[in-house]
Protein backbone atom coordinates (compact mmCIF):
# COMPACT_ATOMS: atom_id res chain seq x y z
CA UNK A 1 0.00 0.00 0.00
CA UNK A 2 1.05 3.64 -0.51
CA UNK A 3 1.27 4.86 2.66
CA UNK A 4 3.84 2.26 3.53
CA UNK A 5 6.65 3.39 1.52
CA UNK A 6 5.71 6.46 1.50
CA UNK A 7 6.29 6.51 5.20
CA UNK A 8 9.24 4.81 5.15
CA UNK A 9 10.85 7.66 2.79
CA UNK A 10 9.56 10.03 4.86
CA UNK A 11 10.63 8.96 8.51
CA UNK A 12 13.65 6.60 7.13
CA UNK A 13 16.21 8.58 9.73
CA UNK A 14 13.61 9.03 12.42
CA UNK A 15 14.23 7.14 16.21
CA UNK A 16 10.83 7.54 17.31
CA UNK A 17 8.81 8.35 14.63
CA UNK A 18 5.55 10.73 14.66
CA UNK A 19 2.51 9.28 13.81
CA UNK A 20 1.36 10.18 10.33
CA UNK A 21 -1.59 12.57 9.72
CA UNK A 22 -2.93 10.35 6.90
CA UNK A 23 -3.44 7.17 9.78
CA UNK A 24 -6.57 9.77 10.45
CA UNK A 25 -7.56 10.23 6.65
CA UNK A 26 -7.64 6.53 5.64
CA UNK A 27 -9.41 5.30 8.55
CA UNK A 28 -12.36 8.32 7.53
CA UNK A 29 -11.86 6.80 3.70
CA UNK A 30 -12.32 3.53 4.71
CA UNK A 31 -15.46 4.29 6.72
CA UNK A 32 -17.19 6.24 4.53
CA UNK A 33 -16.87 3.14 2.27
CA UNK A 34 -18.26 1.27 4.91
CA UNK A 35 -21.58 3.55 5.61
CA UNK A 36 -21.94 3.29 1.70
CA UNK A 37 -21.44 -0.48 1.03
CA UNK A 38 -23.59 -1.40 4.19
CA UNK A 39 -26.11 0.45 3.18
CA UNK A 40 -26.28 2.24 6.35
CA UNK A 41 -29.16 4.99 7.51
CA UNK A 42 -27.57 7.52 8.38
CA UNK A 43 -28.17 7.00 12.41
CA UNK A 44 -26.70 4.34 12.48
CA UNK A 45 -24.15 5.61 10.36
CA UNK A 46 -23.82 8.44 12.58
CA UNK A 47 -22.97 6.35 15.70
CA UNK A 48 -20.72 3.60 13.81
CA UNK A 49 -18.36 6.68 13.33
CA UNK A 50 -18.42 8.71 16.52
CA UNK A 51 -17.20 4.95 18.54
CA UNK A 52 -14.76 4.90 16.02
CA UNK A 53 -13.46 7.91 15.85
CA UNK A 54 -13.42 8.07 20.00
CA UNK A 55 -10.89 4.92 19.78
CA UNK A 56 -8.83 6.35 16.99
CA UNK A 57 -8.48 9.11 18.70
CA UNK A 58 -7.90 7.45 22.09
CA UNK A 59 -5.36 5.34 20.93
CA UNK A 60 -3.34 8.28 20.12
CA UNK A 61 -3.92 10.54 23.66
CA UNK A 62 -2.75 7.45 25.38
CA UNK A 63 0.71 7.76 24.27
CA UNK A 64 0.59 11.42 24.21
CA UNK A 65 0.42 14.09 26.93
CA UNK A 66 -1.08 16.53 24.53
CA UNK A 67 -4.51 15.36 23.92
CA UNK A 68 -7.17 15.28 26.59
CA UNK A 69 -8.79 12.10 27.30
CA UNK A 70 -12.37 12.10 26.55
CA UNK A 71 -13.73 11.04 29.97
CA UNK A 72 -15.46 13.90 31.46
CA UNK A 73 -16.08 15.13 27.84
CA UNK A 74 -18.13 12.22 25.88
CA UNK A 75 -20.94 11.02 28.02
CA UNK A 76 -20.31 7.92 30.31
CA UNK A 77 -17.31 7.69 29.06
CA UNK A 78 -14.80 5.34 30.73
CA UNK A 79 -11.18 6.13 32.15
CA UNK A 80 -9.17 3.79 29.95
CA UNK A 81 -6.09 2.00 30.78
CA UNK A 82 -2.96 4.08 30.97
CA UNK A 83 0.36 3.56 29.37
CA UNK A 84 3.32 3.16 31.76
CA UNK A 85 5.24 5.94 30.95
CA UNK A 86 8.77 4.76 32.02
CA UNK A 87 7.61 2.27 28.94
CA UNK A 88 8.06 3.20 25.14
CA UNK A 89 4.52 3.16 23.09
CA UNK A 90 3.79 3.28 19.37
CA UNK A 91 1.05 6.06 19.31
CA UNK A 92 -0.40 5.05 15.83
CA UNK A 93 0.18 0.80 16.91
CA UNK A 94 -2.48 1.84 19.84
CA UNK A 95 -4.82 3.79 17.80
CA UNK A 96 -5.06 1.03 14.90
CA UNK A 97 -5.28 -1.65 17.88
CA UNK A 98 -8.36 0.30 19.61
CA UNK A 99 -9.36 0.61 15.90
CA UNK A 100 -9.48 -2.66 15.52
CA UNK A 101 -11.06 -4.36 18.46
CA UNK A 102 -13.94 -1.30 18.00
CA UNK A 103 -14.73 -2.27 14.06
CA UNK A 104 -15.02 -5.54 15.25
CA UNK A 105 -17.50 -5.48 16.93
CA UNK A 106 -19.05 -2.50 15.90
CA UNK A 107 -19.10 -4.45 12.15
CA UNK A 108 -19.67 -8.03 13.20
CA UNK A 109 -22.63 -8.14 11.23
CA UNK A 110 -21.05 -6.53 8.30
CA UNK A 111 -20.32 -8.33 4.86
CA UNK A 112 -17.12 -10.20 4.54
CA UNK A 113 -15.52 -7.68 2.33
CA UNK A 114 -16.02 -4.76 4.35
CA UNK A 115 -14.65 -6.39 7.19
CA UNK A 116 -11.69 -7.52 5.24
CA UNK A 117 -11.28 -3.99 3.79
CA UNK A 118 -10.59 -3.04 7.48
CA UNK A 119 -8.37 -5.71 8.21
CA UNK A 120 -6.55 -5.15 5.04
CA UNK A 121 -5.67 -0.90 6.05
CA UNK A 122 -5.11 -2.06 9.61
CA UNK A 123 -2.38 -4.59 8.59
CA UNK A 124 -0.71 -1.88 6.64
CA UNK A 125 -0.81 0.71 9.26
CA UNK A 126 0.95 -1.50 11.30
CA UNK A 127 3.33 -2.77 9.12
CA UNK A 128 4.30 0.72 8.37
CA UNK A 129 5.30 1.33 11.71
CA UNK A 130 7.56 -1.68 11.70
CA UNK A 131 9.28 -0.42 8.29
CA UNK A 132 10.09 2.62 10.45
CA UNK A 133 11.82 0.91 13.42
CA UNK A 134 8.92 0.16 15.89
CA UNK A 135 10.87 -2.51 17.61
CA UNK A 136 8.97 -5.63 18.56
CA UNK A 137 8.83 -5.16 22.06
CA UNK A 138 7.23 -1.65 21.77
CA UNK A 139 4.66 -2.61 19.04
CA UNK A 140 3.42 -5.67 21.14
CA UNK A 141 2.97 -3.53 23.75
CA UNK A 142 1.61 -0.36 22.47
CA UNK A 143 -0.88 -3.11 20.75
CA UNK A 144 -1.23 -4.89 23.91
CA UNK A 145 -2.66 -1.05 25.41
CA UNK A 146 -4.53 -0.26 22.29
CA UNK A 147 -6.61 -3.63 22.92
CA UNK A 148 -7.59 -2.83 25.80
CA UNK A 149 -8.63 0.74 24.89
CA UNK A 150 -10.63 -0.67 22.58
CA UNK A 151 -12.39 -3.29 24.94
CA UNK A 152 -13.29 -0.27 27.73
CA UNK A 153 -15.23 1.59 24.13
CA UNK A 154 -17.00 -1.52 23.47
CA UNK A 155 -18.03 -1.41 26.94
CA UNK A 156 -19.23 1.77 27.01
CA UNK A 157 -20.72 1.49 23.98
CA UNK A 158 -23.06 -1.30 24.94
CA UNK A 159 -24.63 1.43 27.54
CA UNK A 160 -26.04 3.58 25.20
CA UNK A 161 -29.83 2.10 24.59
CA UNK A 162 -29.13 1.02 21.24
CA UNK A 163 -30.13 -2.33 21.80
CA UNK A 164 -33.27 -1.83 22.99
CA UNK A 165 -33.78 0.03 20.35
CA UNK A 166 -33.89 -2.91 18.12
CA UNK A 167 -36.20 -4.92 16.99
CA UNK A 168 -39.41 -3.29 18.57
CA UNK A 169 -42.38 -2.71 16.66
CA UNK A 170 -43.42 0.87 15.65
CA UNK A 171 -47.17 2.03 14.27
CA UNK A 172 -47.08 5.48 13.20
CA UNK A 173 -50.20 8.09 13.99
CA UNK A 174 -52.69 8.12 11.40
CA UNK A 175 -54.15 11.65 10.79
CA UNK A 176 -54.32 14.36 8.58
CA UNK A 177 -50.99 16.23 8.59
CA UNK A 178 -49.23 13.57 9.61
CA UNK A 179 -46.21 11.63 7.82
CA UNK A 180 -46.48 8.37 6.08
CA UNK A 181 -44.38 6.73 3.92
CA UNK A 182 -46.29 6.69 0.26
CA UNK A 183 -42.77 6.87 -1.99
CA UNK A 184 -43.59 4.46 -4.97
CA UNK A 185 -41.90 1.33 -4.89
CA UNK A 186 -39.90 1.42 -7.90
CA UNK A 187 -38.31 4.53 -7.15
CA UNK A 188 -36.05 2.41 -3.99
CA UNK A 189 -36.15 -1.15 -6.09
CA UNK A 190 -32.32 -0.80 -6.31
CA UNK A 191 -32.14 -0.33 -2.57
CA UNK A 192 -35.00 -2.68 -1.66
CA UNK A 193 -34.10 -6.15 -3.42
CA UNK A 194 -31.47 -8.65 -2.12
CA UNK A 195 -30.06 -10.12 -5.29
CA UNK A 196 -26.14 -9.64 -6.51
CA UNK A 197 -26.91 -6.46 -8.38
CA UNK A 198 -29.39 -4.15 -9.42
CA UNK A 199 -30.25 -2.29 -12.63
CA UNK A 200 -29.78 1.26 -11.78
CA UNK A 201 -33.44 2.98 -12.62
CA UNK A 202 -33.47 6.00 -14.82
CA UNK A 203 -36.40 7.37 -13.31
CA UNK A 204 -34.39 7.88 -10.09
CA UNK A 205 -32.69 11.11 -10.49
CA UNK A 206 -29.93 10.49 -7.89
CA UNK A 207 -29.10 7.25 -9.97
CA UNK A 208 -28.71 8.51 -13.37
CA UNK A 209 -25.21 8.40 -14.68
CA UNK A 210 -23.76 11.48 -16.29
CA UNK A 211 -21.75 11.51 -19.77
CA UNK A 212 -17.96 11.00 -18.43
CA UNK A 213 -18.40 9.28 -14.98
CA UNK A 214 -20.22 6.01 -15.51
CA UNK A 215 -18.09 2.77 -13.98
CA UNK A 216 -18.84 0.41 -11.76
CA UNK A 217 -18.62 2.26 -9.02
CA UNK A 218 -21.44 4.32 -9.82
CA UNK A 219 -23.54 1.29 -9.81
CA UNK A 220 -25.92 0.39 -6.62
CA UNK A 221 -24.94 -3.37 -5.92
CA UNK A 222 -26.67 -4.67 -3.27
CA UNK A 223 -25.18 -7.79 -1.61
CA UNK A 224 -27.42 -9.75 0.08
CA UNK A 225 -27.49 -9.75 4.23
CA UNK A 226 -28.67 -12.65 6.39
CA UNK A 227 -31.94 -12.34 7.63
CA UNK A 228 -32.14 -10.93 11.20
CA UNK A 229 -29.29 -8.30 11.49
CA UNK A 230 -30.08 -5.96 13.92
CA UNK A 231 -26.56 -4.09 14.47
CA UNK A 232 -25.95 -2.75 10.84
CA UNK A 233 -29.42 -3.56 8.33
CA UNK A 234 -29.69 -2.17 5.21
CA UNK A 235 -31.83 1.09 5.05
CA UNK A 236 -35.37 0.14 3.95
CA UNK A 237 -36.70 2.80 1.69
CA UNK A 238 -39.94 1.91 1.64
CA UNK A 239 -40.19 1.37 5.65
CA UNK A 240 -39.70 3.58 8.46
CA UNK A 241 -36.11 4.56 9.93
CA UNK A 242 -35.10 4.01 13.49
CA UNK A 243 -38.47 5.42 14.93
CA UNK A 244 -36.54 4.94 18.80
CA UNK A 245 -33.35 6.88 18.07
CA UNK A 246 -34.26 9.94 19.84
CA UNK A 247 -33.70 7.41 23.10
CA UNK A 248 -30.11 6.58 22.40
CA UNK A 249 -27.94 8.32 24.96
CA UNK A 250 -26.24 11.46 23.57
CA UNK A 251 -22.16 12.10 23.58
CA UNK A 252 -22.26 15.71 24.73
CA UNK A 253 -26.10 16.57 25.25
CA UNK A 254 -27.05 16.18 28.46
CA UNK A 255 -30.37 15.20 27.04
CA UNK A 256 -31.99 15.07 23.37
CA UNK A 257 -34.08 18.58 24.01
CA UNK A 258 -31.22 20.46 25.18
CA UNK A 259 -31.88 22.33 22.24
CA UNK A 260 -34.72 23.38 21.32
CA UNK A 261 -36.59 23.55 17.75
CA UNK A 262 -39.16 25.81 16.91
CA UNK A 263 -42.83 24.04 16.62
CA UNK A 264 -43.63 23.09 13.10
CA UNK A 265 -46.32 24.84 11.35
CA UNK A 266 -49.76 23.69 11.83
CA UNK A 267 -51.14 21.55 9.52
CA UNK A 268 -54.04 23.41 7.26
CA UNK A 269 -54.96 23.60 3.85
CA UNK A 270 -56.40 26.76 3.32
CA UNK A 271 -54.44 28.52 0.56
CA UNK A 272 -53.62 31.67 3.26
CA UNK A 273 -51.41 29.36 5.88
CA UNK A 274 -48.53 28.59 6.65
CA UNK A 275 -48.66 24.91 5.45
CA UNK A 276 -50.24 25.47 2.41
CA UNK A 277 -47.77 28.29 1.57
CA UNK A 278 -44.37 26.06 2.22
CA UNK A 279 -45.70 23.66 0.34
CA UNK A 280 -46.60 25.89 -2.77
CA UNK A 281 -42.61 27.18 -2.58
CA UNK A 282 -41.26 23.53 -3.10
CA UNK A 283 -43.74 23.12 -5.95
CA UNK A 284 -42.87 26.02 -7.47
CA UNK A 285 -39.48 25.69 -6.65
CA UNK A 286 -39.03 22.42 -8.49
CA UNK A 287 -41.23 23.82 -11.81
CA UNK A 288 -38.26 26.65 -12.18
CA UNK A 289 -35.47 24.87 -10.60
CA UNK A 290 -32.06 26.28 -12.44
CA UNK A 291 -29.54 24.10 -13.79
CA UNK A 292 -27.42 25.18 -11.03
CA UNK A 293 -30.08 24.02 -8.10
CA UNK A 294 -30.64 21.08 -9.62
CA UNK A 295 -26.92 20.22 -9.53
CA UNK A 296 -26.86 20.86 -5.41
CA UNK A 297 -30.31 18.91 -5.27
CA UNK A 298 -28.25 15.81 -7.03
CA UNK A 299 -24.84 16.64 -5.15
CA UNK A 300 -26.31 16.92 -1.02
CA UNK A 301 -28.63 13.93 -1.86
CA UNK A 302 -26.36 11.62 0.12
CA UNK A 303 -28.98 9.04 -0.46
CA UNK A 304 -28.43 6.39 2.11
CA UNK A 305 -27.62 3.02 0.55
CA UNK A 306 -26.05 4.90 -2.73
CA UNK A 307 -23.68 6.93 -0.75
CA UNK A 308 -21.44 7.00 2.59
CA UNK A 309 -25.15 9.16 3.43
CA UNK A 310 -24.65 12.76 4.85
CA UNK A 311 -22.56 11.49 7.85
CA UNK A 312 -20.06 9.97 5.22
CA UNK A 313 -20.16 13.52 3.33
CA UNK A 314 -19.46 15.49 6.06
CA UNK A 315 -16.69 13.37 7.63
CA UNK A 316 -15.24 13.21 4.31
CA UNK A 317 -14.97 17.39 3.66
CA UNK A 318 -13.64 17.13 7.39
CA UNK A 319 -11.00 14.34 6.63
CA UNK A 320 -10.07 16.52 3.63
CA UNK A 321 -9.20 19.21 5.85
CA UNK A 322 -5.88 17.02 7.02
CA UNK A 323 -3.95 18.02 3.89
CA UNK A 324 -5.61 21.15 3.19
CA UNK A 325 -4.84 22.59 6.49
CA UNK A 326 -2.00 20.31 7.20
CA UNK A 327 -2.92 18.96 10.37
CA UNK A 328 -1.03 16.55 12.45
CA UNK A 329 -1.99 13.05 13.42
CA UNK A 330 -3.22 14.18 16.84
CA UNK A 331 -5.38 17.42 15.66
CA UNK A 332 -6.88 15.47 12.94
CA UNK A 333 -8.23 13.09 15.37
CA UNK A 334 -9.38 15.66 17.81
CA UNK A 335 -11.22 16.88 14.65
CA UNK A 336 -12.49 13.78 13.50
CA UNK A 337 -14.02 12.97 17.07
CA UNK A 338 -15.47 16.07 17.43
CA UNK A 339 -17.28 16.75 14.36
CA UNK A 340 -18.38 12.97 14.57
CA UNK A 341 -20.04 13.54 18.01
CA UNK A 342 -21.78 16.64 16.76
CA UNK A 343 -23.38 15.00 13.82
CA UNK A 344 -24.18 11.96 16.23
CA UNK A 345 -25.69 13.99 18.61
CA UNK A 346 -27.43 16.04 15.88
CA UNK A 347 -29.13 12.75 14.68
CA UNK A 348 -30.34 11.59 18.07
CA UNK A 349 -32.05 15.11 18.30
CA UNK A 350 -33.78 15.45 15.10
CA UNK A 351 -35.13 11.82 14.80
CA UNK A 352 -36.43 12.75 18.57
CA UNK A 353 -38.08 15.52 17.07
CA UNK A 354 -39.07 14.11 13.86
CA UNK A 355 -40.90 10.78 15.97
CA UNK A 356 -42.25 13.30 18.49
CA UNK A 357 -44.38 15.58 15.61
CA UNK A 358 -44.87 13.37 12.75
CA UNK A 359 -44.86 16.00 10.24
CA UNK A 360 -45.73 14.82 6.93
CA UNK A 361 -43.70 15.00 3.42
CA UNK A 362 -44.17 17.81 0.73
CA UNK A 363 -45.31 14.91 -1.74
CA UNK A 364 -48.59 13.87 0.11
CA UNK A 365 -49.57 17.17 0.94
CA UNK A 366 -48.63 18.36 -2.88
CA UNK A 367 -50.57 15.57 -4.45
CA UNK A 368 -53.75 15.61 -2.64
CA UNK A 369 -53.79 19.39 -2.98
CA UNK A 370 -52.10 21.10 -5.79
CA UNK A 371 -50.96 18.32 -8.12
CA UNK A 372 -51.79 14.83 -8.14
CA UNK A 373 -48.41 13.34 -10.81
CA UNK A 374 -46.40 15.85 -8.93
CA UNK A 375 -42.72 13.57 -7.54
CA UNK A 376 -39.94 15.30 -5.88
CA UNK A 377 -36.56 15.86 -7.53
CA UNK A 378 -34.74 13.45 -5.61
CA UNK A 379 -36.15 10.10 -3.48
CA UNK A 380 -38.09 11.33 -0.66
CA UNK A 381 -36.43 9.58 3.14
CA UNK A 382 -38.21 6.85 5.06
CA UNK A 383 -38.74 9.01 8.11
CA UNK A 384 -40.81 11.91 9.14
CA UNK A 385 -39.91 15.47 7.78
CA UNK A 386 -39.61 17.76 10.81
CA UNK A 387 -36.71 19.07 11.32
CA UNK A 388 -34.72 18.28 8.20
CA UNK A 389 -31.98 15.79 9.66
CA UNK A 390 -29.39 17.04 6.64
CA UNK A 391 -29.55 20.84 8.12
CA UNK A 392 -29.39 19.45 11.84
CA UNK A 393 -26.29 17.89 11.50
CA UNK A 394 -24.69 19.72 8.19
CA UNK A 395 -25.15 22.78 10.57
CA UNK A 396 -23.39 20.80 13.64
CA UNK A 397 -20.67 19.68 11.62
CA UNK A 398 -20.19 23.19 9.99
CA UNK A 399 -20.02 24.95 13.38
CA UNK A 400 -17.44 22.50 14.20
CA UNK A 401 -15.27 22.74 11.15
CA UNK A 402 -15.90 26.44 11.74
CA UNK A 403 -14.26 26.53 15.64
CA UNK A 404 -11.13 25.42 14.42
CA UNK A 405 -10.43 27.03 11.03
CA UNK A 406 -12.19 29.96 10.79
CA UNK A 407 -14.62 30.44 7.90
CA UNK A 408 -12.50 29.51 5.05
CA UNK A 409 -12.78 29.02 1.40
CA UNK A 410 -12.55 25.25 0.64
CA UNK A 411 -12.42 22.31 -2.16
CA UNK A 412 -14.86 19.52 -1.61
CA UNK A 413 -14.23 16.15 -3.93
CA UNK A 414 -16.46 13.61 -1.90
CA UNK A 415 -18.83 12.58 -4.75
CA UNK A 416 -16.11 12.12 -7.25
CA UNK A 417 -16.75 8.71 -7.23
CA UNK A 418 -20.69 8.40 -7.49
CA UNK A 419 -19.93 11.00 -11.13
CA UNK A 420 -19.80 14.52 -9.02
CA UNK A 421 -17.27 16.98 -9.71
CA UNK A 422 -15.06 19.12 -6.94
CA UNK A 423 -17.13 21.75 -5.56
CA UNK A 424 -15.49 24.75 -4.36
CA UNK A 425 -17.13 26.71 -0.78
CA UNK A 426 -16.48 29.93 0.73
CA UNK A 427 -16.98 28.97 3.63
CA UNK A 428 -18.20 25.72 5.98
CA UNK A 429 -21.55 27.64 7.16
CA UNK A 430 -22.36 28.47 3.15
CA UNK A 431 -21.90 24.77 2.54
CA UNK A 432 -24.19 24.24 5.35
CA UNK A 433 -26.62 26.46 4.21
CA UNK A 434 -26.58 25.00 0.67
CA UNK A 435 -27.11 21.39 1.80
CA UNK A 436 -30.10 22.32 3.86
CA UNK A 437 -31.41 24.38 0.85
CA UNK A 438 -30.78 21.22 -1.42
CA UNK A 439 -33.41 19.21 0.19
CA UNK A 440 -36.26 22.14 -1.06
CA UNK A 441 -34.81 21.74 -4.58
CA UNK A 442 -34.94 18.16 -4.22
CA UNK A 443 -38.91 18.53 -3.51
CA UNK A 444 -37.96 16.46 0.46
CA UNK A 445 -38.48 19.43 2.91
CA UNK A 446 -40.54 22.53 3.64
CA UNK A 447 -38.43 25.49 4.26
CA UNK A 448 -39.26 25.49 7.90
CA UNK A 449 -37.93 22.10 8.33
CA UNK A 450 -34.66 23.33 6.52
CA UNK A 451 -34.67 26.39 9.25
CA UNK A 452 -35.49 24.55 12.02
CA UNK A 453 -33.00 22.01 11.59
CA UNK A 454 -30.26 24.56 11.02
CA UNK A 455 -30.89 26.25 14.21
CA UNK A 456 -31.03 22.91 15.94
CA UNK A 457 -27.67 22.12 14.42
CA UNK A 458 -25.90 25.15 15.27
CA UNK A 459 -27.04 24.82 18.72
CA UNK A 460 -25.65 21.26 19.06
CA UNK A 461 -22.08 21.99 17.54
CA UNK A 462 -21.84 25.25 19.65
CA UNK A 463 -21.78 22.73 22.65
CA UNK A 464 -19.83 20.31 21.34
CA UNK A 465 -17.36 23.03 20.64
CA UNK A 466 -17.63 24.19 23.99
CA UNK A 467 -17.56 21.09 26.06
CA UNK A 468 -14.17 19.85 24.21
CA UNK A 469 -12.68 23.45 24.50
CA UNK A 470 -13.08 22.92 28.33
CA UNK A 471 -11.26 19.11 28.36
CA UNK A 472 -8.14 19.18 30.28
CA UNK A 473 -5.01 17.76 29.18
CA UNK A 474 -3.79 14.87 31.65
Amino acid sequence: MMIVAAAVIACSACSAPTSDPRLVSEWMHTLYGTMRVERLSPPVASRTLTYATAALYSGLAASSDDLPPLAGVLNGFPVLPARDKSQQYDGTLVAVAAERVVLDSLLREALPTTRAAVNRLADSLEAARVALGVNVATGGRSKALGREIGLAIVSWSRTDGFDGTRGRKYVAPVGPGLWINDAPGNTFAAQNLSGASDFVALDNPANVMRPGSTSDRGLILNRPKRAGISTMPAVNMSGMSEPYWGEIRPFVLTNRNECAVPIPPAYATDTTSVAYREARLVLDTKRTLTPEQRAIAFYWADNAGESGTPVGHWISIASQMVSQRQLSAEDAAMLMVQTAAAMADAFIASWGFKYQYNVHRPRPYIRSQMDSTWEPLIPTPPFPEYPSGHSTQSAAAASVLTARFGEIAFDDSTGLSIGNEVRRFPSFTAAADEAGMSRIYGGIHFSSGNVGGSVLGKCIGAKVVARFAAAKKP
